[in-house]
């Protein structure tokens, strides 16, 4: 039990160093991208961060929702990706934790921050300055919207990773193999079965 716990906190302290990294990464792309295209660029930018958080949130899930069991038999075929869907599966704690929370929250908070920015473009484009009741109104409909967005999003992404977690995972497992055999970067730690 207590090794359990050791391993669990190493991975949260990890996880946390992880996302540290990564939110200040993605906020200062987003942050510097954005502060050089037109308020409609940056829409789309804002839209793309949304989507990105759906999808590892749909990742995430389908990885706690798949079975083995049918990896085990393309495995035996020797078909790629298989190997490594058993391994997300395997680690679908981790892995969840990583897309859902990670990756899902980044996106989250950096598409709050973009949408600010988006919110500033728009207001200064029309000529309003800063608080008005216009930057206001603009601020409360794009706020609502992401919110809008993320969460349907999300609704929809949980009902595909729960119905059809085999394939997700499948794909899912078919990308990391790509990358670790042509960019040789471990993705996902070895099978110790």
């Amino acid at each position: 039990m207590k090794s359990h716990l050791q391993k669990s906190i190493k991975f949260s302290i990890s996880i946390a160093v992880i996302t540290f990294v990564l939110a200040a990464i993605f906020s200062v792309i987003s942050s510097s991208v954005l502060g050089e295209v037109a308020w409609v660029f940056g829409l789309i930018i804002v839209l793309v961060i949304v989507l990105m958080g759906v999808f590892f949130d749909m990742l995430g899930i389908a990885a706690t929702a798949a079975d083995e069991v049918p990896f085990h038999a393309m495995a035996a075929e020797k078909v790629s990706g298989s190997k490594h869907a058993i391994l997300i599966v395997r680690n679908a704690d981790r892995f969840a934790s990583f897309c859902n929370d990670v990756i899902g929250d980044i996106s989250g908070i950096v598409s709050g921050t973009a949408s600010a920015i988006v919110v500033l473009q728009i207001a200064t484009g029309f000529g309003y300055p800063e608080g008005t009741s216009f930057q206001i109104i603009i601020s409360v409909i794009l706020t609502s919207l992401v919110a809008a967005l993320t969460v349907g999003g999300k609704a929809i992404g949980k009902y595909f990773a729960i119905h059809s977690s085999t394939s997700i995972i499948f794909f899912a497992g078919k990308i990391i193999a790509f990358i670790e055999d042509k960019f040789k970067i471990k993705v996902l730690p070895q099978d110790k079965k």
